[in-house]
């Protein structure tokens, strides 16, 4: 974190620099909104009206992309540094660490959607776990009035490395925690904001939208109103006038809980696939957050803030109804409490793998206890081993992925695991780290770029979970997906390779964005934040390599580039089995569609490459079968899940052309 007094000395001089410039060459505002789990289809005018006039009065990303693991915490790395997720280190909302966390509770695996556990890893790993340079941090330094309101965790992402505690100008940070001990402090100066505004200086809880029932008990049935309310009170009433009054350029993050709370914890369907996701309180969730953003759009048209503000809507992933059934989990025929019979507890993964490797399994969230028979890991994880504190195997248990960490790198150990999870009908892709080599059935870790300059230990495995479609003919709206979580069949998850968790919905409008464009090209979450940076004006020293783009061809008289598609498959498995990845790319820009095993994945259609130019094959990539195609974006849009055909397509124009998409991907 730089000296406050460079802060300051920065924000005066880029102060002064706006002041003294007229007023149409100030830089636009920027607000970046995101409804956390909102499925780009579920997005219609009679859902939520104000997300779809965004979409269809600006520009609508019709071919968006969530990162592989879909989660909150990877993907809101992404936005806040326009990195990829083998670069930010922060491969999914639970991660192995590495070291004892103490304010997760004393484990190796925490759960970082928590201020204070963003805080210690920070401390422990030199200041800034990410090792890039944020979104806030950046405007602020040159001299914007920043603010990041909404759900705690990816709301600090922002500017975590900042604290009103010291001298300069600060990034206001409001979340579940603010006003308690583990909230971000606040400086006077917004104290004194939301005061004025009539407004309490600690956030609400969020009530029975926070109950997710059991076994016998369904979950919510009302949205995350009060708390989201307070949120948008805070930023409308508060925030906006003071950012107006300081007559400065701002950057405002605002992340909506909703959808994503009410779709976790519905209880419209206890133990049911159907409706799942697609019931009564999901809806409730999807229009609370549209009405967060309506109160948001009508204040900076009472500010007068409209016409000089660029909003940009990115959803941090897409959603599924969870299942928790297999017919081959050895954890299926145990009994546990709080599962119901034939259902597979949750920590499923880490108490199959520990039978499948006959070595004990141990809780890092209990004080490393052993888990005896008929028992899960309080939180899922589990540490596999004779000895905890020196574990063989880490499981990091998310929902629908899971990451699986080998500190010794083993590579018989980790054939070991990779046989045990080629047996499991729950289980649909598999990615290895490079270090270890190539094994039939997986690919690497690189080609979803989760191989890059991370600082915390890189996961040895990540292991995607099967997904289907039930409920409806559009699959990416009602998938259903194995999720190793506490939460109940019926209700909702994410972090799967499927189409319906990577679908996330995306728009933009104001003055740097294109009126009523429909932009079929794939763009990601990484995009955003390249995107962002460049909107404002924003120069990062990136230290990774694996960075988004900037959407050019959504601006006026921007540059529209080509785009690609392709597969990258895997030598089968002695079972037949082999992970499949469908991506896309523009220039060096890889974007991720799905990926698994044919059969178990939403929008996983392997016979749609038939027709693909085969590129050349190279010993580095000898293991894998590699296709790729030029397609004709953007006149023509990406598929939908539901098409299950190809657009038209020809052959790659060139060997470089193909030979590209390869290196991109590969």
């Amino acid at each position: 974190m730089r000296p406050a007094t460079l802060l300051l000395t920065a924000s005066l001089t880029v102060l002064t620099a706006f002041s003294a410039a007229a007023q149409t060459d100030r830089p636009h505002n920027l607000i970046l909104f995101i409804p956390d789990g909102m499925r780009a289809l579920k997005v219609t005018p009679d859902t939520a009206p104000t997300m779809a006039a965004v979409r269809d009065k600006g520009v609508n990303f019709k071919n968006p992309h969530s990162l592989f693991p879909t989660f909150t915490m990877a993907n809101s790395s992404a936005m806040a540094t326009g990195h990829y997720l083998g670069d930010t280190s922060t491969f999914s909302n639970t991660i192995f660490a590495g070291y004892t966390v103490d304010a997760a509770g004393h484990t190796v695996t925490p759960f970082i959607e928590n201020d204070l556990v963003i805080g210690d890893i920070d401390e422990h790993f030199g200041g800034n776990y990410l090792n890039e340079e944020v979104l806030l941090q950046l405007a602020r330094a040159k001299g914007y009035s920043t603010a990041a309101i909404g759900k705690v965790g990816p709301t600090l992402i922002f500017d975590h490395t900042d604290r009103a505690t010291s001298n300069g100008q600060h990034s206001i940070v409001i979340d579940d925690s603010t006003g308690g001990p583990k909230g971000v402090p606040l400086s006077d100066e917004a104290k004194a904001a939301i005061s004025k505004a009539g407004l309490p200086l600690a956030t609400p809880s969020r009530g029975d939208n926070g109950k997710a029932g059991s076994a016998t008990t369904p979950g919510t049935t009302v949205a995350n109103v009060a708390q989201q309310a307070y949120f948008a009170d805070v930023a409308t009433k508060a925030v906006l006038p003071l950012f107006k009054d300081r007559n400065k350029p701002f950057v405002l993050v605002f992340w909506s809980r909703d959808p994503d709370g009410s779709q976790h914890n519905t209880g419209d369907s206890l133990n049911q696939i159907v409706p799942g996701i697609n019931g009564p309180t999901s809806l409730a969730g999807i229009k609370n957050a549209d009405d967060n953003l309506a109160q948001l759009r009508k204040a900076l048209d009472d500010l007068g803030l409209a016409a000089t503000t660029n909003i940009m809507i990115a959803a941090d992933h897409g959603f599924s109804t969870i299942s928790k059934e297999s017919k081959t989990s050895p954890s299926i025929k145990g009994s546990y409490p709080d599962t119901p019979a034939g259902f597979l507890p949750m920590g499923f993964l880490a108490i199959d793998l520990s039978k499948a490797l006959k070595l004990p399994l141990h809780d890092p969230n209990n004080k490393n206890a052993l888990v005896g028979d008929n028992a899960y890991p309080k939180a899922g994880n589990g540490l596999i081993g004779k000895n905890p504190e020196k574990p063989d195997v880490v499981v990091a248990t998310n929902g629908g992925s899971d990451l699986i960490y080998i500190p010794s790198k083993e590579r018989k150990l980790t054939r070991r695991v990779i046989a045990a999870l080629m047996e499991q009908d729950y289980v649909s892709g598999l990615f290895v780290d490079d270090d270890l080599g190539n094994f039939p059935g997986t690919l690497p870790m690189s080609t979803i770029a989760l191989k890059g300059s991370s600082k915390l230990p890189r996961p040895t495995i990540v292991v995607n979970f099967r997904s289907y479609a039930a409920g409806c003919d559009e699959p990416t709206v009602c998938s259903v997906e194995v999720a190793d979580t506490v939460l109940r069949q019926g209700q909702g998850m994410h972090g799967s390779f499927g189409r319906g968790d990577t679908m996330n919905f995306m728009a933009a409008i104001g003055p740097d964005f294109k009126a009523g464009f429909v932009n079929p090209l794939p763009v990601s979450n990484a995009d955003i934040g390249m995107t962002a940076a460049k909107l404002l004006g924003l120069s990062a020293q990136h230290k990774g390599s694996l960075i988004g783009r900037v959407m050019t061809e959504a601006m006026p008289n921007g540059a529209t580039p080509r785009a690609y598609s392709g597969s990258i498959s895997s030598k089968p498995y002695a079972n037949g089995l082999k992970t499949v990845l469908q991506f896309q790319r523009v220039g060096a820009q890889r974007y991720f569609d799905a990926a698994g095993f044919p059969g178990r994945t939403i929008g996983l259609d392997i016979g749609q490459q038939k027709t693909a130019e085969r590129c050349p094959r190279r010993s580095k990539l000898s293991s894998h079968s590699i296709t790729c195609r030029d397609r004709a974006f953007p006149a023509v849009a990406a598929p939908s899940a539901r098409s299950r055909r190809p657009p038209a397509s020809r052959p790659a124009s060139s060997a470089r052309d193909c030979n590209g998409a390869c290196r991109a991907s590969g």
